[in-house]
């Protein structure tokens, strides 16, 4: 079959930087499932992104969707005609609704398996031609583009994300005839906004690139990200250090300039007394500059870049020289003026700060966290007075000076603050450890006060938002509530702390609260913790029944849990695993249909009477003995791979064993023994939901 390349590209005014990747991406997928549906495919797929449009070029699209046969099946043919020869109603509609003559109907063979003796046609459905389909598979994917608020402009009632402008679309050579976002399809793109704005013309999809190029705009995502970072990386060397690049201004940065140009400015060297992260914040959040360090230190540099190749750069770089100035002016202007008072003194101010309505201020939260947090300290052997102190300057940056104007420096600024003013060295990081773990995969607190205000912040927020039935529902978590959650459940098990959630939730609860918290508060937040774990321990590739088996339990200390969790996951790697599981669940089964909770687990030796049975008896005593020093001490792998050593004394016993024996004393003691058994393991974990 005959193919072509597809090339689409939509013009608009410029597009959300941060989300111009998604986008682009999103745009091209639901090209490649539209035309999935429609049946067709292409040999490759690339994706075109820039400031003012997005592309997608497509090689080898068949022309033409391929022919179909269809078989469709109506009503039995013994029903088809009357006495007189005649087509039945029947009959006759089924023919109707097919669109055939009666003359077209068949009878179905035996080889129609369950439609064999009823009414048949059969029919070809010719593909149409692809050019046809393309404008309404664009149309679509663009409908269903990831866009959060949709914007009209002028009087036209389309919607997109910024106003369009122009529209390309080319199968082969030939443009295709169509509307996409109510612009009629044409190959007149258009080039750089300053070096070359007239109309570019496309002749083919595979001269897109270079013909753009010829026009200043470099339309590979990718290719203009790879030469910002290869030159932002020169710049930085050529100043005598190294350039910061994240990969989130990067992919701004690209998202913004359709042909990248790299330029080194600098500002005076006094603003250097301000603390590096602010500086950095002012040039990466407000001004899209990467910053240049050296041996640890930032140096008085910028590397910003520009979306011209401009004939004099001097010029450029003073202009961006200018920009920069005020905005360093002001972070020193925050970071001098918030010295002058302790931080200490700004706890009044919060106590006019609302945290959440209903829930108090933001002072009544530090308060809670301070009662919380000694609480805490205590089980980890922490000073408590450093937790009291901390928690009472742990929200105080917020009403500051520099956080007002730079958000992400809470904590950060806090910790600056509280070293001016000779706070312990413990109080001081933890303004910062306060927020730690802050995504997946972060640092946990590193010390000890740190680490339980972090614990006390995260619980008082899930149990009072908890508490007001402000749950997280679906995809919306305003609060971070399931981040919240995964931090508590990580510094308990990390950190070590070998405390139970229900008695942290009693504490949390037991605070000075304004209001009275719903009653099923502690019942629900349990369940939602640990269905937290649940899905942490997927993400380490650790089966769902294997924490089933543990969670079955109703075990509630986290780090016992993760202990059981590894234990249980290791356990079942084993040769005997499976054949163990299977039969602790099926001594489950027989004891729960013969009353288990009243079978008493004590064995009398002297009405054993197969070799099996007492075997099976005698290998449990030896390990009950070796068993319970590692249970006590925590040893759930020591423990099982010992247990483990039952499976052939296990499988001995129900290959030749009748538990259900006709004498009842012999029945319920091998009943009692079996119960004995499944405690031997069930001590750990319910290893027979391994079984699934």
């Amino acid at each position: 079959m005959s193919t072509r390349d597809f090339l689409v590209e939509l013009g608009t005014e410029e597009l959300p930087p941060m989300a111009l990747k998604a986008l682009s991406e999103a745009f091209a997928n639901g090209i490649v499932s539209g035309l999935k549906d429609a049946g067709l495919d292409a040999s490759d797929v690339e994706i075109f992104a820039a400031p003012r449009r997005m592309a997608v070029r497509l090689a080898e699209l068949a022309e033409k969707q391929a022919d179909q046969q269809e078989t469709l099946y109506g009503p039995p043919a013994k029903i088809a005609y009357d006495a007189d020869g005649n087509l039945t109603k029947a009959a006759a509609g089924f023919a109707a609704r097919a669109g055939v003559d009666a003359s077209e109907l068949q009878t179905a063979p035996e080889s129609a398996g369950k439609n064999a003796g009823k009414l048949m046609i059969q029919r070809t459905i010719l593909g149409k031609d692809t050019v046809e389909l393309l404008p309404a598979i664009v149309q679509t994917s663009l409908d269903k583009l990831p866009i959060p608020k949709r914007m009209r402009w002028g009087a036209s009632r389309v919607e997109f994300v910024r106003p369009v402008q122009w529209l390309v679309m080319l199968f082969g050579n030939d443009v295709v005839d169509g509307e996409v976002l109510t612009l009629q399809a044409g190959n007149t793109s258009r080039g750089h906004r300053f070096h070359a704005p007239g109309d570019v013309t496309i002749h083919s999809p595979a001269e897109y690139e270079s013909a753009l190029r010829a026009a200043y705009v470099m339309a590979s995502f990718a290719e203009r990200s790879e030469l910002i970072a290869t030159q932002v990386k020169a710049a930085g060397e050529k100043l005598g250090g190294e350039a910061v690049i994240s990969d989130d201004l990067l992919e701004e940065v690209t998202a913004l300039n359709e042909w990248p140009v790299a330029l080194s400015g600098s500002f005076d060297e006094s603003f250097l007394t301000v603390p590096a992260e602010a500086l950095v914040s002012s040039m990466k959040e407000h001004q899209k500059y990467f910053h240049v360090m050296k041996d640890g230190q930032l140096l008085n540099n910028f590397i910003t870049v520009a979306n011209i190749e401009s004939k004099d750069p001097a010029q450029v770089i003073s202009g961006n020289e200018k920009v920069i100035r005020p905005r360093l002016a002001d972070a020193k202007f925050f970071w001098d003026t918030d010295r002058k008072q302790p931080l200490e003194s700004r706890f009044a101010k919060l106590e006019n700060v609302v945290w959440v309505n209903t829930l108090g201020s933001i002072a009544d939260k530090a308060r809670r966290i301070s009662t919380l947090g000694q609480k805490i300290a205590r089980v980890m052997n922490a000073d408590t007075a450093l937790v009291e102190r901390a928690a009472r300057l742990c929200k105080n940056d917020l009403v500051s000076n520099m956080v007002f104007e730079f958000t992400d420096l809470q904590g950060l600024a806090g910790k600056y603050y509280a070293e001016h003013d000779g706070e312990h060295a413990d109080v001081a990081a933890a303004m910062i450890e306060q927020y730690m773990p802050a995504f997946a995969g972060d640092e946990l607190p590193a010390s000890a006060t740190g680490t339980a205000i972090a614990l006390a912040d995260r619980l008082d927020s899930l149990v009072g938002l908890f508490g007001i039935g402000q749950l997280p529902t679906g995809s919306k978590d305003p609060f971070a509530l399931r981040r919240a959650s995964l931090g508590v459940l990580r510094i308990l098990v990390e950190k070590q702390i070998n405390v139970d959630l229900s008695e942290l939730l009693d504490w949390a609860l037991d605070n000075s609260w304004a209001i009275e918290l719903k009653a099923e508060t502690k019942a629900t937040l349990t369940e939602y913790l640990l269905d937290r774990f649940s899905a942490w321990y997927q993400d380490a590739n650790i089966p769902a029944e294997v924490f089933q088996a543990v969670r079955a339990l109703g075990i509630t200390r986290p780090l016992d849990i993760d202990r059981r969790v590894k234990a249980v996951h290791a356990f079942s790697q084993l040769e005997s695993a499976a054949a163990l599981a299977a039969a602790n669940k099926r001594v489950a089964n027989i004891l729960a249909k013969n009353n288990g909770d009243q079978v008493t687990a004590s064995v009398d030796a002297a009405l054993l009477q197969q070799a099996q049975e007492k075997a099976l008896f005698e290998e449990m005593t030896g390990l009950a003995d070796l068993t319970s020093p590692l249970l006590a001490r925590g040893d759930y792998q020591g423990a099982l791979n010992a247990l483990s050593q039952l499976r052939n004394v296990v499988d001995e016993f129900f290959d030749n064993v009748m538990v259900m024996a006709d004498d009842d004393a012999i029945k319920n003691n091998r009943l009692a023994l079996l119960k004995q058994l499944r405690a031997m393991f069930v001590g750990i974990a319910d290893i027979g939901l391994l079984q699934g």
